[in-house]
């Protein structure tokens, strides 16, 4: 069978790693992959902002399903548009992917079906939302309303870094905007969790703990996501239960109502406070790094629980899991999330011999006369499975050290709150 992928980060590269070791998979595309997607798939260099050139790729070659890795294809609707040539693709529809294109869509679904949320306010002007932070108590969050990569929260500890929050908000810096969000601290514990839904039924497909400050001890900016590590220690059948009740079944019911069943990967980012469950934010697809994490911990055929969502046969899988941990640390550009330089090379990765619990997942990089550049902020991913974090932690770290890369940096705290 013929499967492409979409996208060009160290998810993809763990989505096609996992995709690549099923016996039904023929041949596989990533478009328009990266250095490390090009060691296991054929790498086709399309725009995936053009879906036109995607479907006609895709209908040349015979290609059977496409998965979708990023967030921003989805949010255009690429799914809605693959769907109109008959082509089978895993990720959700336009609707549904206004769970991470609108961060207002899902506060006001979470006002009509009742899930539990942060307290919020939505403001149309920097005078409402001036207005409205002299009175509130802090800390307390801003946040831009579309997509943002990751970067578009604040949380603010005043009342001028809430204005200033506000202020490149509606100048801009995330696109423009007409609206932006400002919701209550919530003091707690985060997860990530996670299900995968055929668009009838769904099932837990794990759980992980994300880092996303930019330097250790959680200081710094937001980023993308420095590093992750499966599964959460807050991971329990009670609080799994609690999870599904309050949060992703009336979600789900939500967009059924508009239409919309759910087919893909659906991520809840939540805060946990006295083992409730409250959402801060959806994404609709495979978080990054929490993939990288999470996938090496199946012990499914990956590839036949993807075709059973596009056919709606889920139901007949039972997922199996490894009870291993599971640890990523991203290797990132100096200057990530700010300015960085592109087209550093990467000069030792040749060195490294991996292990079968060890992967080396390529996210921002290229190849150009067999040499490996940088390409991005988050340019490579480490991830260890071992019966312990603190020993995933450390062989990560050995192996990023091996490579030796001057113009990169990485947190060393990653798996902090479960290494003692």
């Amino acid at each position: 069978m013929k499967v492409a992928v979409i996208g060009s980060g160290g998810r993809e590269h763990a989505l096609c790693t996992f995709l690549k070791k099923s016996k039904k998979i023929t041949d596989l595309y990533c478009l328009p992959g990266n250095a490390g997607t090009n060691l296991i798939a054929k790498n086709i260099s399309l725009n995936i902002d053009n879906f036109d050139e995607i479907k006609n790729f895709v209908l040349s070659e015979k290609i059977e399903i496409v998965v979708i890795g990023p967030e921003k294809p989805l949010v255009n609707g690429i799914t809605d548009y693959l769907e109109k040539f008959q082509i089978k693709v895993f990720g959700p529809d336009k609707v549904s992917a206004q769970l991470e294109g609108s961060k207002i869509f899902t506060k006001k679904l979470c006002k009509k079906y009742k899930i539990p949320t942060a307290k919020f306010g939505i403001f149309g002007s920097r005078e409402h939302a001036f207005k409205y932070t002299k009175s509130s108590n802090y800390p307390l969050v801003v946040k831009a309303d579309g997509l943002a990569s990751g970067k578009g929260v604040y949380i603010c500890e005043n009342q001028d870094q809430a204005e200033q929050a506000i202020n490149e908000i509606f100048d801009g810096k995330f696109g423009e905007t007409n609206e932006l969000l400002i919701e209550e601290f919530l003091k707690g514990e985060e997860m990530s969790f996670f299900i995968i839904s055929d668009g009838s039924n769904y099932k837990i497909f794990s759980t992980a703990q994300d880092h996303k400050r930019v330097f250790e001890n959680d200081k710094g900016k937001n980023t993308g996501g420095m590093g992750a590590y499966s599964p959460s220690k807050l991971e329990s059948e009670d609080l799994n239960k609690k999870i599904l009740e309050k949060i992703i079944n009336p979600t789900l019911l939500g967009l059924k109502n508009m239409n919309s069943n759910y087919k893909g990967f659906l991520y809840a980012g939540l805060m946990i406070v006295d083992n409730e469950p409250f959402l801060i934010e959806y994404n609709v697809r495979m978080g990054d790094p929490e993939c990288q994490t999470i996938l090496p911990k199946l012990k499914n055929d990956f590839f036949e629980i993807i075709e059973a969502c596009v056919n709606k046969k889920l139901k007949n899988i039972d997922l199996k899991w490894s009870e291993i941990k599971s640890l990523c640390i991203v290797l990132c550009s100096l200057g990530y999330p700010e300015k960085f330089e592109n087209n550093v090379e990467i000069e030792n990765l040749k060195k490294i011999s991996l292990d079968k619990n060890e992967f080396i997942f390529h996210a921002g990089t290229k190849i150009e006369n067999s040499k490996i550049f940088s390409n991005g902020g988050r340019v490579l991913n480490f991830v260890v499975t071992s019966t312990d974090f603190k020993e995933s932690r450390e062989k990560a770290i050995s192996m990023i050290k091996k490579i030796n890369w001057k113009n990169g940096f990485f947190r060393k705290d990653i798996g902090y709150k479960v290494i003692k």
